[in-house]
């Protein structure tokens, strides 16, 4: 399998990022993608990660190409049998030509060379294809609990520790080239019912976080514990954790 050299900011916590990440996607994207699809033979999910999108585009697709450049990534995600997991990087993914209806990219644009990513895209797309590129932003549970995040995100960690492509994501990717006639879709969320544990797992799972424990040997998450503890109240109680989502899908030409 061809490789390439990839921004890799998840591998050394690939367990816990799997375990730690918000929940599925919303059914009710991909089955508007699936109704944009000139058929349901087969989708290729970029950048899969641990499978969170790839399992529900499975619901609704015959064949999911599951791709990652990180083979701990791959070695995380949950099996099932429409899905084959495959090592390699979104700029060389290895599949046939124009063999898939849709591709998808969740949470990981930002990571790729976009021409040559978008290239590729051109070469294994059907006729009619699909691309769609999501990523969601941050999310909110309350005032307290999201301004302890907040604090944590901006002002300790911030720009030291995030890298920069994390701008992209901030900005819905409004400010990345998509060379492709654009389709408007609805708003979408993405909603869990979480402890305060699972909250903070998942605090822990970023890249940034990550980064900060590597160079300082302690976890940021203890300078606004006493916090997010206060804000959540009863730490075994389920919060409503909710993720606005930003779309862009063109039709591949």
């Amino acid at each position: 399998m061809p490789q390439t050299s990839f921004k890799d900011h998840f591998s050394g916590h690939a367990a816990d990022y799997s375990r730690y990440r918000p929940g599925s996607y919303p059914a009710a994207l991909f089955k508007a993608l699936a109704a944009l699809a000139p058929d349901r033979e087969c989708v290729w999910d970029c950048a899969t990660g641990n499978g969170q999108a790839a399992l529900g585009l499975a619901e609704l697709f015959a064949r999911v190409e599951a791709t990652d450049a990180s083979d701990k990534q791959i070695a995380a995600a949950l099996p099932h049998p429409k899905i084959r997991y495959t090592v390699a990087p979104a700029e060389q993914s290895g599949l046939s030509d124009k063999s898939v209806a849709l591709i998808t990219v969740a949470q990981a644009l930002h990571w790729f060379d976009l021409p040559k990513f978008y290239a590729e895209v051109r070469r294994v797309a059907k006729p009619e294809a699909v691309l769609a590129c999501c990523c969601y932003m941050r999310c909110s549970v309350n005032p307290g609990v999201d301004a302890a995040t907040e604090r944590l995100y901006n002002g300790i960690l911030g720009d030291a520790y995030w890298p920069p492509e994390r701008k992209h994501v901030e900005r819905g990717y409004r400010d990345l080239d998509f060379p492709f006639t654009e389709i408007t879709l609805p708003a979408f969320n993405m909603e869990v019912q979480w402890t305060l544990e699972a909250y903070v797992g998942y605090l822990r799972s970023w890249s940034a976080t990550q980064a900060y424990i590597k160079k300082n040997g302690k976890d940021p998450l203890e300078l606004v514990g006493d916090e997010l503890l206060q804000a959540w109240g009863d730490p075994a109680a389920t919060c409503p954790v909710l993720w606005p989502m930003t779309i862009r899908a063109g039709w591949v030409d």
